[in-house]
């Protein structure tokens, strides 16, 4: 599970949560050198590998979004590590924007993917990717979630196919995910014009930036 700066620590912790029972002691947080790696909200993260200490051969990489994500489609050294990685990788995943940097890598041309739905349709197919308005798309060993919270779902679904449906629900229950939001603002459709302009300006700088870095 890949770490940078400007992470979304959701993207990343539901799904580790999730997938960690799958891989004691074998699920590595890696980065490009080991240590703290502050979110984008500031919380930290421990990498625990580096990019030359990371296992080459891995059941899965999975890469995260968040703030820092157009940095990331421009890290040359990163994105070297993701093509190599997943070059031998049963299964090459993301949550959020974290597609965008796979784009970046050259890892979605020709598939099906999903992102958060601020980039999904404007950059995706800048990266030769095939939008789709899912929370989960899986097409062959590519697995991408949509923004944040979806990071859940494909958790599960990435255990589902690790290990079976029952290993799946029973983590499922664990974790008692049984969604019950007390708002229904979770999309631009069901969130309305006025909550989609607020969340459009929080978001303008992370879509302008993701726009840029996927042109070049």
């Amino acid at each position: 599970m890949l770490l940078f700066p400007g992470l979304t620590a959701l993207d990343l912790v539901g799904p580790q949560d999730l997938l960690a029972g799958l891989a004691p002691g074998s699920l590595h947080l890696v980065a490009e050198t080991a240590g703290p790696v502050t979110s984008d909200t500031g919380l930290s993260l421990i990498a625990t590998h580096t990019f030359e200490t990371c296992p080459r051969d891995l059941d899965v990489l999975f890469v995260p979004g968040g703030d820092g994500t157009p940095a990331q489609m421009r890290n040359a050294r990163l994105l070297a590590f993701l093509r190599d990685r997943a070059g031998r990788a049963a299964w090459v995943t993301s949550v959020c924007t974290g597609s965008l940097i796979l784009g970046a890598a050259g890892l979605l041309r020709g598939y099906r993917a999903t992102s958060h739905w601020c980039v999904r349709d404007a950059v995706l197919p800048l990266l030769g990717a095939e939008p789709v308005a899912e929370r989960v798309v899986v097409d062959r060993n590519r697995m991408t979630g949509a923004g944040i919270s979806a990071g859940l779902d494909l958790g599960l679904a990435l255990a589902a196919r690790l290990r079976g449906t029952a290993y799946a629900r029973t983590a499922q229950l664990v974790a008692e995910y049984a969604p019950d939001p007390p708002f229904r603002a979770g999309t631009p459709a069901q969130a309305g014009p006025e909550v989609v302009r607020a969340a459009d300006a929080i978001l303008a700088e992370l879509v302008a930036g993701s726009i840029a870095a996927a042109r070049g």
